[in-house]
């Protein structure tokens, strides 16, 4: 007897629904992930850091053309990617409207060098008036013995100065200002209570565990009901675990595969510590519309 074949339409009800199932449970629809840190590759991020800016199409390219191109699609505001290992050299990535056509000038584009080993963030950042793309370097070598590491990504535009504090009182971070980045801090391992505290709003508290050996990032957000927060594990005793790497051969723009970034905001666990004195991301994006 022959199977009955669904109809294309039922097809493409399932897939919808089966991509809706992973994006509500934060998973990434990406390359399949090596097993440690490679040799002869560097490692790049996305983040959308912009509360008020609506979600946009991340490209990535390879000036040099050792890579082909890569598209992320409807990228919302609170996501960071896991890294792409990629190979050293230049590459430009640029943010459209939802939508647009691959070959139109993008909204804005930015330039990161990869050198072997190094690791970059590249966040869209700042209210949307005066959006800009910053390249942030990561710092993915290994916190002394005993000891976890940490920052903080300020991204909440209605808690522009904030302190953070642990439950004990410690002070560890004070005047943090929106669309900055803390330094690297070394912490003692362990679990963690914090009180974020901004200079006119309602606090929010923060737990979670930190575990020795490992690097981490966390990012401060505007939820629906106040501030939010979204820890990132940048290393793991100095190894980057990347999402995955990436074809390489010649390509564009036009050419790009699709990938999906990592949405899982909310579903990791909320935590941190900062670094005293935040410092300013680095904002050297080409406003292009």
């Amino acid at each position: 007897m022959t199977a009955a074949r669904p109809s294309p339409r039922a097809l493409h009800r399932l897939a919808a629904a089966a991509g809706a199932v992973l994006i509500g449970a934060g998973l990434s629809a990406a390359i399949a992930a090596p097993a440690a840190a490679e040799a002869g590759v560097g490692y790049v991020r996305l983040a959308h850091l912009s509360p008020d800016t609506p979600p946009v199409d991340v490209y990535v390219d390879d000036l040099g053309g050792k890579m082909k191109g890569l598209k992320f699609d409807a990228v919302p505001y609170g996501v960071m990617s896991d890294y792409l290992s990629v190979p050293p050299g230049t590459y430009a990535v640029s943010m459209r409207k939802v939508g647009a056509d691959p070959k139109s000038k993008p909204v804005l584009t930015e330039s990161v060098t990869v050198t072997e080993g190094s690791a970059h963030t590249v966040a869209g950042t700042g209210r949307f008036a005066e959006l800009g793309l910053s390249v942030i370097d990561d710092d993915i070598t290994a916190p002394p013995s005993g000891e976890a590491k940490i920052r903080v990504l300020q991204a909440s535009v209605r808690s522009p100065v904030l302190d953070i504090r642990t439950k004990g009182g410690q002070e560890v971070g004070t005047g943090l200002k929106f669309a900055t980045t803390s330094d690297y801090r070394g912490v003692k391992p362990g679990n963690w209570t914090l009180d974020l505290t901004p200079q006119s709003g309602t606090a929010a508290e923060a737990t979670c565990t930190l575990a020795g050996g490992t690097t981490y990032s966390l990012l401060v957000l505007d939820g629906k009901n106040g501030l939010t927060t979204d820890l990132k594990v940048d290393a793991k005793a100095g190894e980057i675990t990347p999402q995955g790497g990436v074809e390489t051969g010649a390509g564009g723009t036009s050419d790009g595969g699709t990938i999906a970034l990592v949405t899982g905001l909310g579903l990791v666990a909320l935590a941190g510590v900062v670094g005293v004195g935040a410092v300013g991301l680095r904002r050297r994006a080409r406003r292009t519309w």
